[in-house]
């Protein structure tokens, strides 16, 4: 039996913990098994009045809504971490990001009825949206 260092085993079970929270295979490991087309759909939020919790918690509701669409396999929704480094942007009061098994999946989400809903009833409490999507390679 070999003996395993307890950096290797920390190293090792960091790795797979991780990657098996965000449903990701070790770099190694990408070739044999990733799906190209997947797709993350990453919305920043900057509110019209910033300094409101109430608006914000309204948002937050809103994009809660959006977890009952079937295409959506996962929904995060955060705010700015207490990070603070000169590449990090934390302007934006709320984020969502969004994982989609395809462009189509995505594509779908966006003419959903649920979305369609949630951007007429909450549209009025954001000034800016950036969205980010990308697909895996």
């Amino acid at each position: 039996m070999k003996k395993l260092s307890r950096r290797l085993f920390l190293g090792n079970s960091a790795k797979f913990s991780i990657a098996g929270f965000f449903g990701l295979m070790p770099a190694t490991d990408r070739g044999k098994h990733s799906k190209k087309g997947k797709l993350v759909h990453h919305v920043f939020f900057w509110l019209k009045n910033p300094a409101s919790a109430a608006d914000k918690a309204k948002l937050i509701e809103g994009l809660s809504t959006l977890k009952a669409i079937k295409a959506v396999q996962m929904l995060r929704i955060g705010e700015p971490a207490s990070t603070n480094r000169d590449v990090i942007d934390r302007g934006y009061q709320v984020s969502e990001l969004m994982f989609f098994d395809s462009l189509e999946d995505q594509e779908v989400y966006q003419k959903h009825p649920i979305h369609l809903k949630f951007v007429e009833n909450y549209a009025h409490l954001w000034e800016k949206v950036v969205v980010y999507d990308s697909v895996d390679v």
